[in-house]
């Protein structure tokens, strides 16, 4: 019986900060990427690496915040224990980054 208080006293805020920070990586994706798409300036902008386009850009711009949102996270969270349900907002986002990199949904919103 011990050892079942001492596991649920262990904090959960690291693990929900990965969670939530993997949903926004992925809002954050899919929205550079229709941004991209949507104008040729942004496209431009973000061209990184001009035989893979776009692209290049996007991702490293997507990745840059998911590593920042997962630190800020990680550190605000560190040592508390987080409701779960706290996270059910990383679902939602990523479904709006699938959602967004969706040639269909794309073509769609831009009004192809």
């Amino acid at each position: 019986m011990a050892r079942a208080a001492a596991v649920r006293d262990i904090p959960n805020g690291a693990g929900m900060a990965a969670i939530l920070a993997a949903g926004i990586g992925c809002a954050a994706l899919g929205l550079f990427a229709f941004l991209a798409d949507a104008s040729p300036r942004i496209g431009a902008f973000v061209d990184v690496y001009p035989p893979s386009g776009a692209l290049s850009g996007v991702t490293s711009a997507a990745i840059l915040v998911w590593l920042a949102s997962w630190y800020v996270l990680a550190r605000r969270w560190a040592g508390r224990n987080v409701a779960v349900g706290r996270c059910t907002l990383a679902y939602a986002l990523l479904a709006v980054g699938l959602l967004l990199t969706s040639p269909p949904v794309m073509d769609l919103l831009q009004g192809r």
